[in-house]
């Protein structure tokens, strides 16, 4: 529909005027609300808080020992089978030496990686290589060494102490194995050298004592 000249004029009059009105009142309005402001004095702020925060904390080196990639897996590694925390987990050489022979079948008089392993033959070779101590082979030649002090109590067991079974009614000393940490022990049975856990019936029944180095003059 065609409107005469001076109607729209007047239309024209009237949407210039209500424009002009919402940009005053938007003006208004976004110099009014709370968050109009410089972002410069938040920032400098928020810094003081974070330099005050970090100011109360230190960077934690999980590696303070320097240790190698395979020292920091064997770590790793043993304490999540032991569970225990991995700083208590600092004899690498023993676990390492460990390692090898996790899950090597149990075989008589037999001391060969991945091949077949006797338990005592097993301790006389870690203790050899890793505490410079010479045993005899067989269970009952450890159990009698001059290098070892015998006790029964196992909350004094500790890390590397020989453990001795009865498995034989024939043989008082049957069998041998190493204490680790947390209960779990080193030991050979059906299924081969590997970590158990000592509060198993199987191994309370047949334990016998315990022994530790003796310390050297």
């Amino acid at each position: 529909m065609n409107l005469p000249h001076w109607q729209s004029f007047i239309w024209i009059a009237i949407l210039f005027f209500s424009v002009s009105l919402i940009s005053c009142g938007s003006k208004k309005y976004i110099q009014e609300i709370p968050y109009n402001f410089s972002s410069e004095p938040y920032t400098n702020a928020a810094n003081g808080v974070k330099e005050n925060v970090d100011s109360k904390y230190s960077v934690i080196d999980d590696n303070v020992d320097k240790l190698n990639d395979e020292e920091l897996h064997i770590k790793e590694k043993y304490s999540i089978i032991m569970e225990v925390m991995p700083k208590e987990v600092t004899h690498y050489k023993f676990y390492a030496y460990i390692d090898r022979w996790i899950g090597t079948p149990y075989k008589k008089q037999t001391l060969e990686e991945k091949v077949g392993v006797d338990c005592s033959y097993f301790v006389q070779s870690l203790y050899s290589d890793v505490y410079g101590e010479t045993f005899q082979k067989t269970p009952d030649g450890i159990f009698r060494s001059k290098s070892i002090q015998l006790f029964t109590g196992r909350t004094f067991l500790k890390e590397g102490d020989i453990l001795f079974f009865r498995y034989d009614k024939m043989h008082p000393i049957s069998d041998v194995g190493i204490y680790l940490n947390n209960d779990r022990i080193l030991a050979c049975t059906a299924n081969g050298l590997n970590i158990y856990n000592f509060n198993d019936e199987y191994f309370q029944l047949r334990f016998v004592a315990a022994g530790r180095l003796k310390p050297k003059n």
